[in-house]
């Protein structure tokens, strides 16, 4: 069975610097009042019909039975592989239409704004889930096919992933402003005390409010936080509740939000979690999007090395990058650097001029030189190998959204963060613990925009 890992980090940058907090934030939307009740009877009537029909219009377009059908699978293929319990399936195809209602009216607005993504890049990211996978392209489609996944499909979701991250990034993260009196109150509260913050992984069920609520609607809307959190506290299991109540696009990853930094939480997550130790669960938290449950999953203190340190360990480093495209394979890439590696190895040439003939990033006009990097500042992959490697030493090649590469230490250091720098970590810190909110509120405004009509009726 194939491992559905999160798509969007399969395209998106990790710079810490250069796009903040680029985990997924899609998420569900509430259904309106007044088409609930007609919801509560779509999941078993598209069940049992397989002749395709339409079962939503959003704006000018449909959503099919058929699409719904296959976007199903998928999800329970992806959920099985992260070993979450499967909710009901009436319940998580009724949680399914809703994202794809919102979904939906986000490729009809990035449509308008001409985000688009060609064969090409959709091409790269599917050959990237590939190579996560073992498998070769062939081999990944055959996969899909053999689990009852249309690959056409396939591929149209992974680039609605994409396009709806980009649009994100343009109405959302770029308009993030933030000012200097909030980076002040930062470093004021927390930023200057020398302390590392704490790292929370924490797991969250979102129950949206629709934007301009009624008393009546929020009241229900309470209601289902509350039924989420008494089979919660039953004994039920966190993971499965996410899928079925909430509605964060983190809902069918089992509501897992991945380590984060307290101070780089909302407030009000930070401050609702604060008292609860490894496993326990919070009361319901109120936000203006919504009513919040959280898990607490793990916590941990980072290393000396984390960017919110006031001394950090930076690391002098060089690379040799090869990027892949249609006309250089992924297997192409890796042997030209283990060809270069074993000239490097074999004392054979230097590893500054084998990065000025055959590196295809902006540094090998300076033999790789990156110069002093600070964590956070390089993608994932690239940090860890590079942290796993001795003053001299290089790797073996790897792999990153970039290409491949062949990475060099030169020597490290451990310093006390400038003035400068301690406000671009603050900088980043709040605008992480913006986004998020601002997200929410955004997607509410674009499904509470968008002309929704349910044809469940039709067969």
């Amino acid at each position: 069975m194939i491992d559905f890992h999160p798509m969007i980090s399969l395209t998106i940058s990790a710079k810490r610097f250069a796009a903040a907090a680029l985990a997924g934030l899609i998420g569900f939307c509430v259904i309106p009042a007044t088409a609930q009740t007609a919801a509560q009877h779509a999941p078993r009537q598209v069940d049992a019909v397989h002749v395709d029909g339409i079962i939503a219009v959003v704006n000018n377009e449909v959503i099919t039975r058929n699409e719904l059908r296959d976007r199903l699978i998928l999800i329970e293929k992806r959920l099985k592989s992260q070993g979450i319990a499967l909710p009901p399936r009436a319940q998580l195809m009724k949680q399914l239409l809703e994202r794809m209602v919102v979904e939906r009216a986000q490729i009809q607005m990035a449509k308008e704004a001409g985000i688009r993504v060609d064969d090409r890049m959709l091409d790269r990211a599917i050959t990237r889930m590939a190579e996560t996978n073992k498998l070769n392209l062939t081999d990944f489609r055959k996969g899909l096919e053999r689990d009852g996944i249309s690959y056409a499909r396939f591929r149209e979701e992974i680039r609605n992933e994409i396009i709806m991250q980009r649009l994100k990034e343009k109405e959302v993260i770029n308009k993030i402003q933030v000012s200097d009196s909030e980076v002040d109150n930062y470093l004021a509260s927390s930023g200057q005390s020398g302390e590392v913050s704490e790292e929370i992984r924490l797991a969250h069920i979102l129950v949206r409010i629709p934007e301009n609520a009624t008393p009546e609607q929020i009241a229900a809307r309470k209601a289902r936080a509350e039924e989420a959190l008494k089979t919660i506290l039953a004994g039920g299991d966190f993971q499965q509740s996410a899928a079925m109540y909430s509605d964060s696009d983190e809902a069918l990853k089992g509501g897992d939000l991945g380590w984060r930094s307290k101070d780089h939480l909302p407030q009000l997550f930070s401050d609702g979690v604060k008292d609860i130790k490894v496993g326990g669960v919070s009361d319901i938290l109120k936000s203006a999007n919504g009513f919040h449950i959280l898990k607490v999953l793990d916590r941990r203190q980072p290393s000396s090395s984390s960017p919110g340190a006031a001394a950090v360990q930076q690391t002098h480093a060089r690379h040799i990058l090869i990027r892949v495209d249609q006309i250089v394979t992924a297997d192409d890439a890796k042997r030209k650097l283990l060809e270069l590696k074993q000239r490097l190895d074999n004392k054979a040439a230097k590893f500054e001029d084998l990065a000025r003939l055959f590196s295809n990033d902006g540094s090998a006009n300076k033999g790789g030189d990156l110069g002093w990097i600070y964590p956070g500042d390089t993608v994932p992959e690239f940090e860890r190998a590079m942290n796993a490697l001795k003053p001299g030493e290089i790797s073996e090649p790897v792999e990153s959204q970039f290409g491949f590469h062949l990475i060099q230490v030169l020597e490290r250091k451990t310093d006390n963060l400038s003035q400068e720098r301690q406000r671009m970590v603050a900088r980043q810190a709040v605008r992480e613990r913006r986004i998020e909110e601002a997200t929410e509120d955004w997607l509410r405004q674009v499904r509470d925009s968008a002309y929704v009509e349910y044809r469940f009726e039709d067969r």
